[in-house]
Parts: structure tokens; C-alpha cells; sequence
């Protein structure tokens, strides 16, 4: 970062509006300057602004620009001039009432002043004017209450006791002073917290923002002095524990980083020196075992101290350990939860930080006598004394297991016997974390340690001994880096006789001892791919009979053949990852693989049995079908990476071979191959030219013109699109590798010839893929064939309205791959004369991306619509992209040539318009848009009455965006009178939801917005497509009105915001009987509606007229005026379903094949009957059918109602308040209806009661 001059700094000021008084300062200084003739130096400023410094009404500017000039200034002068200035700059620094700017200008200018002084000035004392007595006042300036003053004084004070004069001593003269105040500070601000939480008798801990202030000022000091002054550091530690002590998480928190500043500062090998004795206070500060207050945060503390001393001090820190891990483990046998879980925090850093490398790969007599002591403290933890925090033993065994990495073993073999024992035990609780060290155990010390002291006994198992076959999980997750050979001896064997069991049993049905065999014979080879992850006995123990037995394995077991296709991938990709790194040292460390053994490694495996397997997996790959096929292929690429070039090009050429005879048999032969269920496998074309594909990047330079014949044939038949996708996978993938990307260099222009010439042949499904061979190719050509763009570019653009979205989105990524092309190219001629569509004399065209523009427009005078509207779209595109580096005019020619299709008649047509129009309006210069909105917001505006293709919910996000940008008052005075609604009606919608955000605020609208924010961010892939498809204003929510445009009507929200994001499902329950889960038919019992329970009837009070008459069988008015048949709302799937299978008016099989109806009244239910009808309840098929069709072919089809006039049925209704049927009830099968109303409301019934 360059360094800012006085000058740049000073024409900052002379450029800020809100600094006159400051500017005429500084220009009155410097026409003095020229009225004397004296140059602007630094010096000259600094002596001009010292003189005005008297001028009390001058002080700030004056004060201002001396907090620029004095960093400036030569440090002679500053010596020179301190006192003056000193004196002058006391009564603002003394003065608490002074304004902000002013004090932290004059401490700008203190900062300056002490950075220049030597070491003699520094010894004066606080009583003569020095730098002692202004660094007192700065420190009396960090506890201001004032946040911005408070802040710039801390900085100063670090500033200063960073950078100390040139001494001997280690610390700055003012250090000792500053941490004297600041602890007497510290210690005036907890006395009376202290007295004020006694005062208050309340044992809640209260936050005292003097204290916390006190604490910063400590930190600062201590960041800055390289730790803390060391004669103070005792009674420093010993205050901040004390603080600690009260309770407040946040002064702990204070406390923590305080300490965490003191060890961040002897963290160098200067301040290193302190480092033993800040360990040995910590460690005479221990508090008492029963303290559960103080105990966790000084174990803390204790740990980040011991993490600083390893990184200076390893060795020794190492040698030293056993005491604090023997001390710290003595506390998981306390009562306090919290107690425990600091001491195993604390002891698992001692294990991740204390043990250096040196002691893993060399380890003396010295290390190998602490690693036993440490091993003796962590298996008495196991014992019954600690059974209270076995939990978090298992995280320190854990801890220890990842540390001592292979030295683990044999020290800790009884302590993973032990736990394997408990883990065994049916009664213990704690399985899945016993689990998880023993899976440890077995990365750490491999698992042939740790199944000698806990074998599995699963072949022969001894008496007494249980089997172990939950090991089995654990090995497959965590076996790595180990001996091959332990696999071969042991697993395999039992793999062997588990399958032998299986066999056994024969083709007779499979009983759950002969499944158990087969989960086991899976699990087994599953731990395959872990010894193959980088073993240490690669060459003696992968050999010609291992590599056999996978072979026969991976024809004759289908189901193993994805775990041995994962060994036989892992064995190569773990060798080569250790091959390409670099540091040596930590190689050894992690893998105990160096580079050396990784490269024999792969040479062995490519020279002995990479042809091998290769063809192995081709045969296997032919008959496997295609959706398990990755791992087979994925396995060939990785070994096709280490085989001999001259095998590869044998194996090529016979594929090749194949391949040709496989193209010559005719397709619906080929295609007839189906294996035993009955499953269609590819043909071997297909299966042929996949295996093309994958050998293609590996293949020699002199391969490469079979490979281009192979794929010219393959392209050119277009009666088998998923070969010829194939072919054009070959382009793109030859671009990953720099020979492939050379070869087509070289082949350039015949590839371009030939992608030209079989754009007739292309199927649709490929389409994709040879757009991505056509962007593949591009960056390779070179400035001389410039003429391929314009030849292919109506190809990309007709693309761009695809319907196969991954297609439009690889020709969109063409378009703009070809735009940066063109303005890279800026100023090349383009040889139009090649262009196939164009005449032989065209002229020359100079490349840019304004030409590349109009190649584009040219679409626009296209024959058909449909590719006007590609057209249209592709500009849009390369609009959003290049518009920053488009002029003025350019935009302006390009938005007024695109407007003019806004008033065609073709609706594929203006919706690519509307498209553009968005883009605009989002991205386009204000100035620009503003005088294009006369003309387009009319032209939009006659869109918005479209009724099909979502229209009007098109023009009305561009709309809405118009309106974010330029305002509602620009849009209206454009709007159409008519069409005004349309924008009062955002006006409110707008301002609704900002009334629902506020009002959400209150609540835990705040997560919501959160989670919403997530959703947005991840819901479009690119910018352009949510420049293009994104609604008006995300942030806030438009659904209702973009609902409303589109004439939906817009879904009641209810609940909160919680509600809205998924639907509720209710459980329609018996009250005897509880919902059986398992029952086929429990969806049924399952609604998206909440069930309401029937109310019981309650008795209600009899109604009176004005004479206190009695009134009955008389309902008022507006109960009469509230009594209507609402429709019933749309439910989903599932609710309808139940609606029709338990609804109240569904009839219900009862006894002897009886129909009952349900007519019990229900507040807020259909019935209005007065009376119950008990001849109803056990209606007779028979009687049903009857009646049904005696109200179908009946004079009164619907009983006249009182809400109703005549029923639907021709006669007048004879029912009381019915709607048809019996005592009005609907007829079977009948739906709700509404009676016919007058006036907009409901008429009184004109029927006979």
C-alpha cells in the first residue's frame, strides 16, 4: 500500500464542503507562504500553524491540520518545540467539557510529539513538563466516556508503546507507568463494582462500563508492551482472577481477552522471557477445587498460557507437561459440570498444542517416558473414581489418540481394550462416543493393534468371548494408512467362510441368520477402500493373487463391485496426492508415505496391473447399467493416469477397433441387449465411445487422428443422438489437458469447417453438448479466424430459445465467451469473404464488441418470429454483460432499434421485449432511461391487458423497478390515464407490506428476514437471471399483487410468517382409540385442515320483542342476513381427500350394509334442522336409492329454504329452512349450493313452512 504525502492529505481537506473554516485556514497559510516566498514544507507548515495556535477561536482547525502536519514533521523539531507545544495543547486535553474534534485532533498531535522523543527525554519525571506527564494525560483520556475519544487515545497509547525509543530494555520507559495506572484504574473500578452489588444485595452480576473501559486500557497496554511490564505482571494476574470471580460472563470474557492480549504478546522470542514466570503465577493463583466460579476461567487461562509456551518453547514445554495435565485431570472427578468440561477442554488442548512433531516421527528415551506418564494419568481416569465424567474422558483419549498418531501404540492398548470391553457391555450408556475413540484408535495405531486386543469372533469364536461384529462399521469409517497385508490375513479369510455359510444354505429362501452372513461379507469388503488409502505395504502386499481374487470378484459379485471399484480408485489417488505435494517433513508426518515411495508406488501399480484391470473394468463397464456406471469409469480414468504409454495406445487402438465394428451393426439389434431382469443395458457403440471419451486426455499426440476421425463419423449420424452427444463430450475434454488443448490448436480450422458443416445434423438432445464443444473451442482459435464467430453466431442464438434450460444456459455462456473475445480482439479485421452466408466480396469488418453487437441485430430482420425473439434475447444478454463498456450512443442506438418490436403483434416477440425492457430499466444510466420513459411506459402499458403468457404480471415488475428507480411521481406523469390503477394499486401494496415489516420487527420477524435473505441469495444462478426473472422487489413481499395481476386471487395469510412457510398437517384421532402410524391407511387419518370438535348444545335464552313478548321459531335479521352458503375453499391433495372419505355429510356403512348419515347440529355446520328426524339414522341401501331417485326425477328438485326463493328443481320447496332432500338435507352425492340473492342479499323464504 503506498504511502499518502502531506499534499494528497492536505487536497482532501481543500475537496470536503463541511471543513470551510479548516480550508480558509489552510489557504490564508499558504498565501503567506507565497507572499513570502517560502516553500510548503512540511516545516513551514508546522511553524505556520504553531503560531496560530494562540488564537483561541482558531484552536480546532489550527489543531485539526497540526494532528496532519506533525507526523511530517522532522523529529529535531519536534523535540525542540515540545514543551510549547506541549503547553498550548494541556488546557484542551485537561478540559472535559471540550469538544470531541478537538481532543482528538490535539491527541493526534500528542501522538506525534511523544513518537519523536529519545530516550534522555524520556527518563524526566512526571513533575517536569515531558513525555511522562503527557502520556498521564492520554491515559486519563482512555477511560473518556466518549467512545470515539476513548478509542483514539488507546491507539495512540499502543502507537507510542510499540514503537520505544532505542534502549536496552525490553520495555518502553512509559510502560511501567502506564500499567501502574491502568492497574490502579482497574482496581478503583472493581472495588466499586464490588461495593455497589453489596449495596444493591443482589448476587445478579451487573455490566459497569468504567470496568470494562479499565479492562481495554489493560489490554491495550498489554498488546503493545509485548505482554505486560514484568514486575507488574503478578498483581496483574491476580486482579483479573479476582474480577473473574464475580460471575459476569461478560467481565470474564473482558478477562479472557486481557490475558489472551498478555500471551498474543509474548508470543515473539523477545518477549518470550516472561513467558516462565507469567506460567509459574498462574500456576500459585490456582483457586480452590470447590470454586466453580473461578476455576473455569482460570483453567482456561491456564490452557492458552501452556498453547503460547509450546510455540515458543516446545521441547521444553513437552518435558514440563506431566505436572499440569496430572493437575488438570484431578478435577474430572469434581461435582460441577462446568468444572469438567473446562478440565477436559483443557486437557485436550494440552494434547493438540504440547506434543511438537519431533517426538511422533523421533522420539528420545526422555519423550518416551513422558508420553508413558501421560498415558498412566489418562487410564486412571477410567477407573470407578471418574465414572461421573466418562463422557469427557472419551473426548481426552480421543484427543490423545489424534496426537500420538502410531506412537499410540503400544502405550495406550489397555486403555482401548477397556473401552472396547465397556463398549461391549449391553448396559452402557455411552456406546456412540466409546465408538467414536475406538474408531480413533483403530486411524491412529491401525487396526490390526487394535483387533489383537479386541478380535472380532465372528469365524471361530472362542468360548466366553462375545463377537464383535459392531466393529465392523467402525473400520470401514476409520481404517487409512496401514498395512494391506493385515486385510489379506485376516478379512479376507473371513469373508471366505461367511460366504461359505451363505452357500451352504443353497436356493432354499433366505432366513435372517443367512441374511446376517451376507451383511457381514458387505461390510467386510466396504473396509477394502480404507487399507487402500495410501497402505505402507503396497508392493509386497498388492500382488498377482490379491489382484486376481478383486478380478473374479468384480465379474462374478455384483454387489461388491462399487467398494472394490472405490480400493481399486483410492490405492491410485491417494499415491498421487502424496506425489504432488512438496513438503517433505509433513508427509512423513501425516501419511508416513514419502514422495519417493508414492512415485514407485504408481509405477509399480501402472507397469504390473494397469492394462490388467483396465480391461477387466472395460468388460465389467459394458454390462453394468447406466446409472451405476460412475464408479467404473471413474475407477478407469484413475488408471488409465498410470499406465505405460505404450499400453495405452494398444488399449486405444483396440477399442478403436470395437468401436468401428460396433457403428457398422444396425441400431435396433444393438439396442436389444438386456440383461437378466430385464434391464436395458447400453449398446456397445455407446458403451465404446464413453470409454473413448476418458481415454481421450491421456492419449499421445499421434493417437489424435484416429481420435478426430472417430469423432467427425460419430457427429454426422444423426439417427442415434446419445452417441453423437458423446462425440461432442470429446472436444471440451481434450481442452482440459495441455496436450489435447495443443492438438486442437493445431486442428483449428478443420474443426471449424467441420462444426459448420453438421449444424444440419445435430439432434436436439445434443444440443447442449455442442454448444459446450463450440465454447471449448473458441478460446483456441486464433485472431485470423475471427470469421468463425459471425458463421456459428445464429446457431448460438436460436439456441438461446431452447426449451431444454441447460442448453439456454450454454448458449447464453457462448454469447458472452465470444463478446470478450471480440473486445479482446479490439481493432482485428474480421474476413467476412469466409462467412458462409455472406458474398465473396464482402468487406472487412474491424472486430470490437460494438461490431460484435450489430452481428447480433442483424437477427432482427430474421424471416420467422421465433427468431426475431431469439435475437432479442441474446441482446439482452450481451447487454447486461458489456453495458459498462458500451458509449452513450451505442445504448441509445441499441434501446431505440429493440423498443420498435414492443408494438408487433407476435407475443413470443414482445415477451423477449418485455425482457429487454427489464434489463434496462435495471441496469442502463438513469440519465439514459429517463428520456426513454414518455415513449415506453405507454407501449408497456398496452401489454398489461394480455390475459395469456403472464403479461400482466410482466409489465408490472417493470413497472415496480421503474418505480424503485426513478420514483412514483416520474411513472405516473408517463402512465395512461386508464392505466393508473395499476400503479396506485403498487402505491399500496407497497406501503401494506412496509406496515407488516414494521409490525414484524416487534416480533421474531428478524429471523424471518434472515432466513428469507437466504433463500433469495441462493435462488438465481447468475446475476442476469436475476436481473431478468427476479419480481420487483425482492425484500418485500409483491405476491399479493402479482397474484392479483395474473387474476388469482391471493392466498389468505394467517399465523404469522411461520405459517407461510409450509403447510400444517392435523391427525384426525378417535378419542378412544389412538392413530396407528404403521396402518395402511393412516393417510387418511391425516388432514391439512384443522378438525374442530362438535360443540355439545348449550341452552341459550329465550328472545322477546319490545312488548316482552316471547318469540320462537323466529330468527332476526341479521341472523337471516349471515345465513349463506359460503363455497367451499380449495384444499389440497391430501385435505380433500380426507373431506371425502370423513366429512360430516359423507354417509358411513353401519350395520347389515346400512347407510347412516351424520345430522347431529354443529356450531357453524350446514344443518338447520329444528328437529331430529329418527327414522333417518339406519336408512337401507335400497331405501337411498329409492329416495334419490324420487328427488332426481321429483317436482321440487330443492326444497325452497327461507334464504331461497324457488329450488333448482322447477316447484316450489314444501321443506322447512331445506335445501332438498329429506328435512333438508342434501340429496346423496349432492355438494353445497347458495341460494339465489337480491340485491345482494338474501331473500326471505316464500315457501309453505
Amino acid at each position: 500500500m503506498a504511502t499518502v504525502t502531506l499534499q494528497e492529505k492536505l487536497d482532501r481537506i481543500r475537496n470536503v464542503q463541511n471543513q470551510k473554516q479548516t480550508v480558509s485556514v489552510l489557504e490564508g497559510v499558504e498565501s503567506a507562504f507565497k507572499e513570502r516566498n517560502t516553500q510548503a514544507t512540511p516545516t513551514a507548515y508546522f511553524a505556520a500553524l504553531l503560531s496560530l495556535l494562540n488564537n483561541e477561536s482558531l484552536a480546532q482547525p489550527v489543531v485539526y491540520l497540526l494532528d496532519i502536519v506533525t507526523p511530517f514533521t522532522p523529529e529535531p523539531i519536534l523535540r525542540a518545540k515540545f514543551t510549547q507545544i506541549l503547553t498550548l495543547l494541556a488546557p484542551v486535553l485537561s478540559q472535559p467539557d471540550a469538544d470531541a474534534p478537538l481532543i482528538k485532533s490535539s491527541i493526534g498531535c500528542l501522538e506525534s510529539l511523544l513518537l519523536a522523543q529519545d530516550a534522555t527525554a524520556w527518563e524526566m519525571s512526571t513533575a517536569q513538563i515531558g513525555p511522562r506527564r503527557a502520556v498521564g494525560g492520554l491515559l486519563s483520556l482512555t477511560l473518556d466516556h466518549r467512545p470515539k475519544v476513548r478509542k483514539r487515545a488507546l491507539d495512540a497509547l499502543k502507537n507510542i508503546l510499540k514503537n520505544p525509543p532505542p534502549s536496552p530494555s525490553l520495555d518502553h520507559p512509559a510502560a511501567a507507568m502506564c500499567a501502574e495506572t491502568a492497574m490502579q484504574s482497574l482496581k478503583l473500578m472493581a472495588e466499586k463494582t464490588a461495593q455497589e452489588k453489596k449495596e444493591r444485595k443482589t448476587s445478579v452480576a451487573t455490566n459497569d462500563p468504567e470496568l470494562i473501559h479499565a479492562l481495554q486500557l489493560v489490554k491495550a497496554i498489554a498488546f503493545a508492551s509485548g505482554g505486560w511490564p514484568s514486575k507488574k505482571i503478578e498483581s496483574l494476574c491476580e486482579m483479573l482472577l479476582g474480577i473473574a470471580r464475580g460471575g459476569n460472563e461478560h467481565m470474564s470474557m473482558a478477562v479472557f481477552d486481557v490475558f489472551e492480549m498478555i500471551f498474543e504478546g509474548m508470543a515473539d522470542e523477545v518477549a518470550s522471557a516472561k513467558l516462565p514466570r507469567v506460567l509459574e503465577i498462574i500456576r500459585e493463583l490456582r483457586p480452590a477445587p470447590s470454586d466453580t466460579q473461578l476455576l473455569p476461567p482460570w483453567i482456561a487461562i491456564l490452557s492458552r498460557a501452556y498453547d503460547v509456551a509450546a510455540q515458543v518453547t516446545p521441547d521444553e514445554t513437552f518435558q514440563e507437561l506431566v505436572e499440569p495435565f496430572t493437575m488438570v485431570a484431578g478435577y474430572l472427578e469434581s461435582e460441577s459440570k462446568n468444572i469438567r468440561i473446562s478440565a477436559s477442554e483443557c486437557l485436550v488442548s494440552f494434547l493438540a498444542n504440547c506434543i511438537p512433531t519431533q517426538v511422533i516421527v523421533d522420539p528420545s528415551i526422555f519423550d518416551e517416558k513422558v508420553i508413558q506418564k501421560l498415558v498412566t494419568v489418562a487410564e486412571s481416569l477410567l477407573t470407578v473414581k471418574f465414572q461421573v465424567a466418562w463422557m469427557e474422558t472419551f473426548n481426552v483419549l480421543g484427543a490423545m489418540f489424534d496426537a500420538l498418531r502410531w506412537r499410540a501404540n503400544p502405550y495406550l492398548l489397555a486403555v482401548t481394550k477397556n473401552i472396547g470391553e465397556m463398549r461391549g457391555n449391553d448396559s452402557f450408556a455411552g456406546k456412540q462416543e466409546a465408538d467414536e475413540v475406538l474408531g480413533k484408535a483403530i486411524r491412529a495405531m491401525g487396526p490390526e493393534a487394535v483387533l489383537s486386543v479386541l478380535p472380532l469372533n465372528l469365524a471361530k469364536p472362542a468360548k466366553g468371548q462375545p463377537g464383535r461384529a459392531w466393529m465392523l462399521p467402525l473400520l470401514r469409517d476409520y481404517v487409512g494408512n496401514t498395512n494391506l497385508a493385515h486385510f489379506k490375513s485376516e478379512l479376507v479369510p473371513l469373508s471366505a467362510a461367511m460366504f461359505q455359510r451363505v452357500l451352504e444354505h443353497g436356493a432354499a429362501e433366505k432366513t435372517m441368520e443367512v441374511k446376517i452372513y451376507e451383511t457381514v461379507v458387505h461390510q467386510i469388503w466396504s473396509i477394502l477402500p480404507g487399507y487402500c488409502d495410501l497402505p505402507l505395504d503396497l508392493t509386497e502386499a498388492f500382488d498377482q493373487a490379491f489382484a486376481e481374487m478383486l478380478t473374479n470378484l468384480l465379474y462374478e459379485q455384483v454387489d461388491l463391485r462399487l467398494d472394490i471399484c472405490r480400493a481399486l480408485k483410492v490405492v491410485v489417488e491417494s499415491n498421487q496426492a502424496i506425489a504432488s505435494l512438496a513438503e517433505d517433513d509433513e508427509l512423513v508426518l501425516h501419511s508416513r508415505v514419502s514422495r519417493e515411495t508414492a512415485k514407485k508406488n504408481l509405477e509399480y501399480l501402472g507397469t504390473s496391473f494397469a492394462a490388467d484391470f483396465l480391461a477387466v473394468l472395460f468388460n465389467v463397464y459394458s454390462t453394468t447399467l447406466p446409472q451405476k456406471r460412475g464408479p467404473v469409469l471413474q475407477t478407469i480414468n484413475a488408471y488409465l493416469s498410470i499406465i505405460p504409454p505404450a499400453r495405452l495406445i494398444e488399449t486405444f487402438n483396440l477399442v478403436c477397433e470395437k468401436l468401428a465394428e460396433a457403428l457398422q451393426e444396425v441400431p435396433d439389434k444393438a439396442a436389444k441387449a438386456k440383461n437378466q431382469k430385464g434391464e436395458q443395458i447400453p449398446s456397445a457403440a455407446h458403451t465404446l465411445m464413453d470409454l473413448v471419451v476418458t481415454m481421450s486426455i491421456y492419449l499421445p499426440r499421434e493417437s489424435f487422428e484416429a481420435l478426430f476421425k472417430i469423432a467427425s463419423l460419430v457427429i454426422t449420424r444423426d439417427d442415434d443422438p446419445q452417441l453423437q452427444k458423446k462425440a461432442y463430450k470429446m472436444i471440451p475434454r481434450m481442452a482440459d489437458s495441455a496436450i489435447g488443448k495443443a492438438a486442437l490448436e493445431e486442428r483449428s480450422e478443420e474443426l471449424q469447417a467441420f462444426l459448420l458443416s453438421s449444424a444440419d445434423k445435430v439432434s436436439a438432445p445434443a444440443r447442449r453438448e455442442r454448444l459446450g464443444a463450440i465454447g471449448a473451442l473458441l478460446p483456441l482459435i486464433p485472431k485470423t479466424s475471427l470469421h468463425f464467430i459471425p458463421s456459428i453466431l445464429s446457431e448460438v442464438i436460436i439456441s438461446c430459445k431452447e426449451t431444454n434450460e441447460k442448453a439456454r444456459t450454454a448458449a447464453f455462456d457462448v454469447l458472452v465467451l465470444m463478446g470478450h473475445i471480440m473486445a479482446a480482439a479490439d481493432g482485428t479485421l474480421i474476413d467476412n469473404s469466409k462467412v458462409p452466408y455472406m458474398p465473396a466480396d464482402a468487406p472487412q469488418a474491424t472486430a470490437s464488441i460494438v461490431e460484435y453487437i450489430t452481428m447480433i441485430l442483424a437477427g432482427l430482420v430474421g424471416s420467422t418470429a421465433h427468431m426475431v425473439s431469439a435475437s432479442i434475447t441474446a441482446i439482452t444478454r450481451v447487454l447486461y454483460e458489456f453495458r459498462e463498456s458500451l458509449n452513450k450512443e451505442t445504448l441509445e442506438n441499441l434501446v431505440e432499434t429493440v423498443d420498435v418490436f414492443l408494438t408487433s403483434n407476435n407475443r413470443e416477440i414482445v415477451k423477449s421485449v418485455l425482457g429487454f425492457v427489464k434489463v434496462c430499466v435495471i441496469s442502463l444510466p438513469t440519465e439514459l432511461m429517463l428520456t426513454r420513459l414518455e415513449k415506453l411506459i405507454p407501449m408497456i402499458m398496452k401489454w398489461s391487458h394480455e390475459h395469456k403468457g403472464h403479461f400482466r404480471a410482466k409489465v408490472k415488475h417493470i413497472i415496480e423497478r421503474m418505480i424503485r428507480r426513478f420514483g412514483f411521481e416520474v411513472v405516473t406523469k408517463y402512465c395512461p390515464e386508464e392505466d393508473k390503477k395499476l400503479i396506485a394499486n403498487i402505491r399500496k401494496t407497497k406501503e401494506r407490506n412496509k406496515r407488516k415489516k414494521d409490525a414484524a420487527k416487534g416480533g421474531d420477524g428478524d429471523d424471518d428476514d434472515e432466513e428469507g435473505a437466504g433463500k433469495r441469495a441462493g435462488r438465481f444462478e447468475s446475476e442476469y437471471d436475476q436481473a431478468l426473472y427476479s419480481s420487483a422487489d425482492e425484500s418485500e413481499a409483491s405476491d399479493d399483487s402479482d397474484s392479483e395481476m395474473v387474476g388469482k386471487k391471493a392466498p389468505r395469510k394467517s399465523g404469522g410468517a411461520h405459517q407461510q412457510k409450509g403447510g400444517n398437517a392435523y391427525i384426525l384421532e378417535d378419542e378412544d382409540e389412538p392413530l396407528d402410524l404403521l396402518d395402511r391407511n393412516a393417510l387418511a387419518k391425516i388432514s391439512s385442515t384443522k378438525p374442530v370438535k362438535a360443540k355439545k348444545p348449550t341452552k341459550t335464552k329465550a328472545k322477546t320483542d319490545l312488548d316482552g313478548k316471547l318469540i320462537l321459531g323466529q330468527e332476526d335479521d341479521d341472523a337471516a342476513m349471515m345465513d349463506i352458503d359460503e363455497t367451499p375453499k380449495e384444499e389440497s391433495g391430501v385435505g380433500a381427500y380426507v373431506a371425502a372419505l370423513r366429512g360430516k355429510d359423507v354417509p358411513r356403512r353401519g350395520l347389515r350394509g346400512k347407510l347412516k348419515w351424520n345430522n347431529s347440529r354443529k356450531a357453524g355446520g350446514d344443518d338447520d334442522d329444528d328437529e331430529d328426524d329418527d327414522g333417518a339414522d339406519g336408512m337401507d341401501i335400497d331405501d337411498a336409492k329409492a329416495i334419490k331417485a324420487k328427488l332426481n326425477g321429483g317436482k321440487g328438485g330443492r326444497g325452497g329454504d327461507r334464504r331461497g326463493g324457488f329450488g333448482r328443481g322447477g316447484g316450489r320447496g314444501g321443506g322447512r329452512g331445506g335445501r332438498g332432500g329429506i328435512n333438508g338435507r342434501r340429496a346423496l352425492g349432492e355438494g353445497k349450493r347458495t341460494g339465489p340473492t337480491m340485491q345482494g342479499r338474501v331473500g326471505k323464504s316464500r315457501g309453505r313452512a
